[in-house]
C-alpha cells in the first residue's frame, strides 16, 4: 500500500494515535488558513522545527540509547551556517544553500570526532564530555562578535520569495492574504516533512534493525559482528545533520540567530529532551506529539491560564492558583503528571490502550 511505502512500513499501531497524527499533519498543512495571524503562524513553523529536531534527537538516544547533551549545538550550528551565509553574502538561494552545506560539513565532522572518541567511554563519562562541548560552543557563538554578533546575535534579509513583502496573488486566498511568510511556513513544512520520512526510513532499515539491538544489548550485537562504535558513531553523525537541518529552518523562519535562540541548554532539556521523552522514546511518532504538545503549552498555557483566572474570579484560592504569572508551575506539573502516569510516552500508553491496526 502506498501508507506503508511512504511510512517505510512502520504504520502506528494504534488506532488513537494514527488519528491524532492524520489531524496533526493535516491540521499543520492548513495551518495558515485555520489558524490565522502571526502568531498562529509563528507556532506552527516551530512545531514542524521542533518536530524533525525531536525526532533527530530519537535517533541518538531512543533507538541507540546514547545520551547526548550536543545536540542543540548541531541545531545551533544549522542555524548561525545560514545566519552568517545570509548576513555576508549576497541574499539569495545560494547563499542559503552555501551555508546550510558548510553548516552540514561541520556537524559531521563534530559528530565524526564525538563518536568515535567520546563512545569509547562510559555512559555517565560520555554525557558529561557532550555537555562540556556544548557549553564550549555557546561561549564560542557569544565570543566571536565578528562572526556571529555575540549576545546580539545576527539579522538578515532572506530571498525576495521569503520576503514579507512577497505578493504572488493580489487578491486573498480562502480569505488569507498570500504573502512571504506563508511561503516560508510552506518552505518549512515541506522540508519537515521530507526529513521526517527520511528519517523513519532510516530507522526502519537493516541500519536501524542494528541501532535497535545495540540498544537493548550491546554485547550480544558486537558478538554478532557488529561494530557498536561505528554504528553508535553513524547514527550520531545522522542525527547531528538532521538538527543542523532544522536550525537552518529556524533561522529561515526567525530572520534572526543568536546564541538564546538556537544554541541554549534550555533548548537542549526544556525541549529536545523534553519532548522525546515525553512523547515516547524509540518510536519518532512519541518526539512528533511531544513537539506539539510542549511548544503548543509553551506559548498557550499563560493566556488559557489568565482566562482561568478571569472566569473563577472572585471564587477563593481558584484565581490565584491560575495567575498566569504561576505558569511555569502548570507546566511542570503537567510534565510530571504525563511521565509519573506514561512512563514509556504518549505513544507507549496509546499503543497499549488501542488494539493494532492489523
Amino acid at each position: 500500500m502506498i501508507i506503508d511505502t511512504i511510512l517505510s512500513g512502520d504504520r502506528p499501531r494504534s488506532r488513537l494515535l494514527g488519528a491524532l497524527l492524520i489531524v496533526a499533519f493535516l491540521a499543520l498543512a492548513f495551518a495558515p488558513f485555520l489558524f490565522p495571524g502571526t502568531k498562529a503562524l509563528g507556532v506552527a513553523s516551530r512545531i514542524c522545527i521542533f518536530i524533525v529536531l525531536a525526532a533527530s534527537y530519537d535517533i541518538v538516544l531512543g533507538y541507540t540509547g546514547i545520551v547526548s547533551f550536543a545536540h542543540a549545538m548541531f541545531f545551533g550550528i544549522g542555524a548561525y551556517g545560514v545566519a552568517i551565509a545570509l548576513s555576508n553574502l549576497p541574499v539569495g538561494w545560494g547563499a542559503i544553500l552555501l551555508g546550510l552545506g558548510g553548516a552540514l560539513v561541520v556537524s559531521a565532522v563534530l559528530a565524526v570526532a564525538i563518536g568515535f572518541v567520546s563512545l569509547r567511554l562510559r555512559a555517565l563519562y560520555f554525557s558529561m564530555m557532550t555537555l562540556a562541548l556544548a557549553s564550549f560552543a555557546l561561549i564560542i557563538a557569544t565570543q566571536l562578535r565578528d562572526i556571529t554578533g555575540g549576545e546580539d546575535g545576527l539579522t538578515f534579509s532572506l530571498p525576495h520569495l521569503l520576503a514579507v513583502s512577497y505578493r504572488p496573488f493580489a487578491a486573498p486566498v480562502l480569505g488569507v492574504r498570500i504573502d512571504g511568510r506563508i511561503v516560508t511556513y510552506y518552505l518549512v513544512f515541506t522540508a519537515a516533512t521530507a526529513l521526517f520520512l527520511l528519517m523513519l526510513r532510516i530507522v526502519n532499515s537493516p541500519f536501524g534493525r542494528v541501532l535497535q539491538a545495540i540498544r537493548e544489548n550491546e554485547f550480544r550485537a558486537q558478538a554478532l559482528g557488529f561494530s557498536v562504535v561505528l554504528h553508535r558513531t553513524l547514527a550520531g553523525t545522522i542525527g547531528a545533520l538532521m538538527a543542523t537541518c532544522a536550525g537552518a529552518l529556524l533561522a529561515l523562519v526567525l530572520r534572526y540567530n543568536g546564541p538564546s535562540a538556537s544554541m541554549s541548554f534550555e533548548i537542549m532539556v526544556d525541549s529536545i529532551l523534553l519532548m522525546t521523552v515525553v512523547g515516547g522514546m524509540g518510536t519518532l511518532y512519541g518526539p512528533l506529539l511531544g513537539a506539539i504538545l510542549i511548544v503548543l503549552a509553551q506559548y498557550y498555557l499563560q493566556p488559557g491560564m489568565a482566562a482561568l483566572a478571569e472566569l473563577t474570579d472572585g471564587l477563593p484560592v481558584l484565581p490565584h492558583l491560575f495567575n498566569p504569572d504561576r505558569w511555569l508551575l502548570w507546566l511542570g506539573v503537567l510534565f510530571v503528571l504525563i511521565v509519573y502516569f506514561f512512563p514509556t510516552g504518549l505513544v507507549g500508553r496509546m499503543r497499549g490502550w488501542t488494539e493494532p491496526d492489523e
